[in-house]
């Protein structure tokens, strides 16, 4: 007995671990290296795109919670994550290519994972398959699978820009956390003045942007979550200044005032060698990364090892096709997992491939499949997934919105979270417990 699992991205080695923990055979298909993504760069698995950052740490957020869940439930990438932390204050970041050599070095090792390099072009007919193709799935199979769902849907995705360490200006930037938390140089801070921002800001909404190649649309629709820097900036110029670039509780040791925006600085590596700009997710021609950017102070002479790019992300009308399982309401026996199926974010979607491995395992074996209650994050979600706004479906990531309320209502905000995650993890253990 074997499953089927194609794509071994973040989603898909999530599926094909669990199937292998369980003792059976998990048959895990990747295209990589004989073909690349637009956005696919490295051969090894679970490759991170558009930031090193996996959200927020602390249990008692969204993002916290939903990796304590995971942990909860044998979540390989969690153990890779924790293993190749780096400094980013409150939130969860890592380096992205120990992270992905540490996840492939576990699936190629393990003794119930057969790892197949090809591009599969065919949705798998027999037997129990997961679909872990992610949003950038191939065009072959892309028209497959619209072709089996009734059509996809498509918003375009951005990537932030990544620089070297020694080509900053250090005299302008200084190391800090946000009203200082977590580690003193989790975050590299590029202050600026009224004038500079201005200076900055009029530069950006003018600045070139390269063309969406390959895809027949006139006004390409952009998720709100990765909003390129320059479409954010063009809805007012205080839009970035009281989002990516915010200075809240920051304060210029310089001048001894918070600085009128703040540009900062993640580290990308344990070594501190190389910062992606946070919040720069960018459509902006190279040379125009390069001009603009520059313009922030300490980036004058910054040398790019990777430039942002723009790239089509799909996914399915879910509500539509999917069960809560993540399984087809056609065709019980074939599962779809990640950021095709409308989650929206790293975690998010390798959740969404414990659960699609644990239900294909479960269909494979005969046992009825397993939702997890609303009450935890990873079973809010993927409630989402079979409800959430039929006709008008959007990527939703972590979020105490998606979670029932907390009886009775607690005011206090921080106070509610927490009780949240209490309730959450509370009923994850019971429901383990007896399942």
């Amino acid at each position: 007995m074997k499953i089927r699992v194609i794509g071994a991205g973040l989603a898909g080695c999530e599926a094909a671990w669990q199937i292998a923990q369980a003792g059976v055979q998990a048959e895990l298909w990747e295209m990589k290296p004989q073909k690349y993504s637009p956005a696919h760069h490295s051969p090894d698995f679970a490759e991170l795109i558009c930031s090193n950052s996996l959200k927020a740490a602390r249990v008692d957020s969204a993002a916290g919670l939903l990796k304590e869940e995971m942990r909860r439930l044998g979540s390989l990438l969690m153990q890779c994550a924790d293993q190749c932390r780096v400094p980013a204050g409150g939130a969860l970041a890592v380096d992205r290519h120990a992270f992905s050599a540490a996840v492939t070095k576990a699936i190629r090792e393990h003794p119930q994972i057969e790892v197949h390099s090809g591009e599969i072009t065919e949705i798998p007919t027999d037997g129990v398959s997961v679909i872990a193709t992610g949003p950038l799935t191939s065009d072959a199979l892309a028209e497959k699978i619209a072709a089996l769902c009734g059509g996809s849907l498509s918003f375009f995705d951005a990537a932030a820009p990544i620089v070297t360490a020694e080509s900053l200006g250090r005299d302008r930037i200084f190391a800090a956390s946000r009203y200082g938390k977590g580690e003193d140089d989790a975050y590299l801070n590029c202050p600026m003045n009224k004038e500079e921002y201005e200076r900055f800001y009029e530069a950006l909404v003018h600045a070139e942007r390269a063309p969406v190649h390959d895809f027949d649309v006139a006004d390409p629709k952009v998720y709100e979550g990765c909003m390129p820097i320059e479409v954010m900036a063009q809805r007012g110029p205080d839009t970035i200044r009281f989002g990516p670039l915010k200075p809240v509780g920051l304060r210029d040791p310089a001048t001894g005032h918070r600085p009128w925006a703040v540009v900062q600085l993640r580290r990308e590596d344990r070594e501190g060698t190389l910062y992606n700009l946070v919040g720069f997710q960018t459509n902006l021609k190279f040379g125009e990364q390069k001009r603009v950017f520059g313009l922030i102070p300490g980036l004058e002479q910054a040398d790019f090892v990777r430039y942002g790019v723009m790239h089509r992300n799909t996914f399915l009308n879910s509500p539509k096709v999917l069960n809560s399982d993540f399984s087809l309401r056609a065709r019980p026996d074939l599962f779809f997992a990640g950021q095709i199926t409308g989650v929206e974010g790293y975690m998010e979607s390798a959740a969404s491939g414990i659960l699609a491995g644990k239900n294909a395992l479960r269909r494979l074996q005969g046992k009825e499949t397993l939702t997890l209650p609303p009450e935890t994050m990873i079973g809010a979600l993927s409630r989402y997934v079979q409800n959430g706004g039929e006709g008008d479906f959007q990527p939703m990531g972590a979020n105490f919105g998606v979670m029932p309320p907390v009886v009775p209502h607690i005011r206090d905000k921080r106070s509610r979270y927490a009780a949240f995650s209490e309730r959450s993890l509370q009923t994850l253990d019971e429901f383990l417990k007896n399942t």
